[in-house]
Order: structure tokens, then sequence, then C-alpha cells
């Protein structure tokens, strides 16, 4: 039997896998991208293609470049605290205590919520008036006077990224406890009866070891939270002015709202652009490393 004869059946086998991915993911992005150069409005009429019109419209947008300003902001500063904090957690989850299986599926439950929920769940904590959160800080003497974490300038992205990082907590926290659990006994063993204190074998051991999760979560989470709707949408609507106006809100607005819908294939296009950039960075590191 020559090679050919040997491959043909395997290709026939991966059809229905890749049939639902080509009628689900590959056939609506090309579609976008073709709308990304089209006038494309609701309402009656044909799309026209208009080259790079929508593109060169964006270069000059100041809301597209605050947006996209935002969403980087949000996105390292999620991504970031998600990562430190569920390092700090899975350490606390990896060491020996009572009712430990108990805390790792309790710490799951933000993670599982719907965004919606998330979201109205937080509006009541932050309301100016009856919120846990300036309750708390007026009894503790933090405050004076109650404030509108959801409607001040000032404030409104940073409490929007606390809840963006309460949110991703319990899934980095999970994935590195499983990078935890793969570290070599025997190695912080040793490192130990070298004179390590607890600090150097986690610095010198198991953090280097924790890297390729790292990497790996630091990826996936920059793709989800710069590509976030839901909760910020149910927070804020990207409010007040433009202070949480993450990209994909601009684009919903832009849309739906203003009936562009050839722009926002165009806003979508250049953040399906930024992450293949996300993802081109990581297939190479992760490559490297295979070699």
């Amino acid at each position: 039997m020559n090679g050919r004869s040997r491959i043909g059946p395997s290709w026939w086998l991966l059809i229905p896998a890749v049939l639902p991915i080509l009628l689900l993911s590959v056939i609506p992005l090309l579609e976008g991208m073709y709308l990304g150069f089209t006038d494309y409005r609701l309402g009656p009429g044909q799309p026209e293609l208009n080259g790079l019109e929508n593109y060169r419209y964006m270069l000059m947008d100041y809301t597209f470049w605050s947006s996209f300003r935002t969403g980087a902001i949000w996105a390292l500063s999620v991504t970031g605290g998600e990562i430190i904090l569920g390092l700090g957690l899975a350490l606390l989850l990896n060491a020996r205590l009572p009712l430990q299986g108990l805390a790792r599926v309790l710490i799951l439950i933000p993670w599982a919520m719907p965004p919606v929920v998330k979201g109205l769940v937080w509006r009541m904590v932050y309301h100016p008036t009856i919120g846990l959160f300036n309750r708390a800080l007026l009894d503790l003497g933090v405050l004076e006077t109650p404030v509108n974490w959801l409607g001040d300038y000032t404030w409104t992205l940073p409490a929007a990224i606390v809840v963006g990082i309460w949110a991703g907590l319990p899934l980095a926290a999970v994935m590195l406890l499983a990078g935890l659990q793969t570290v070599p006994q025997e190695l912080k063993e040793a490192a130990a009866l070298d004179g390590a204190s607890s600090w150097g074998q986690f610095w010198y051991v198991v953090l280097p070891l924790l890297v390729p999760v790292i990497v790996a979560l630091g990826t996936i989470e920059m793709i989800w939270n710069f590509n976030s709707f839901g909760l910020v949408y149910v927070l804020t609507e990207g409010g007040p002015g433009d202070t949480t106006r993450l990209p994909m809100l601009y684009a919903y607005e832009e849309g739906f709202r203003y009936g562009n819908l050839g722009y926002a294939a165009a806003l979508g296009n250049v953040m399906v652009f930024v992450m293949l950039l996300l993802i081109f960075f990581y297939v190479r590191r992760s490559s490297r490393e295979v070699a």
C-alpha cells in the first residue's frame, strides 16, 4: 500500500470535525472580513465595496483610538492581576489545608457565573447609596462620603478592572494549581538540602517551571480580556464618557446602535489582526522551547 492510499481515508475521518468549524467559524470570519471593505448599513440596499475607506476613517477616529487604549489598559491590568493573585491563590490551594477539596470547588463559582449576573451583582456592590463596598469603606473610616464608583470618571475603569480580575481569578488559579502539581517534589527537597529557604525554593525552582503555564495563561487571558463585552456592558455600558468603552463595545455600538455594519466589521477585523499577532508570538515562543 503506497503512502497516498494510507493518508486518504484519514482525511475523510476529519470531515465531521472540520465541517462545523468551516460553517460556524471560517465562513462568518471571511464574510466579516469582506464587509469590512464595504459601506454596508442596516436597512434596505446591498453593500458596495468602498476599498480602504473604513480603515482610512478609523485612523482619524478618536473614539477608536480611545477604545483601543482603554482595551489595552483593561486587558493588561486584568490579565496581570489574574496571574499574580491567581498564583497566590494556587499556592494556598496547593498547601495541605483542611477542606481543601471544598475550597477548590467554591473558588470556581465566580468564573462559572454568566457575565450578566456578575455585572448585576457588582452593580449592587458598587451602588453609591446601598452598596456593600461604600458601606464597608465608610465603616472603616476610609471614606467620609459615598463614592459613585461606576459613575465617576476617575474610578470607573479601576472599579471595572477589579471586577474583571475577580471574574477571571478562579480559572487562573486552577490552571496555575495544575502547573504547581507537576513540579517534582524531589527538586524542592534538593533545593532545601542546599539551604534554600521556602522563598528560594519558589523563586529558583517552582517559578521557572511555571513559566510555560504562565505564558499560555497570559496569552489566552489577553485574548479573552481584550475581546470582553458582556461584563463591562452590564456594569457601565462603556461610560461615563469613553472611560470604559472597550473595542468590542465600540464595534457593537457602531454596528447595532448606529447601523454602520461595514465600519463595525472593519473594527472587528482590526481586533482579529491584533489577536493573531498575540497568537503568532505565543506559537513562535512555544516552537523555540520545543526545538
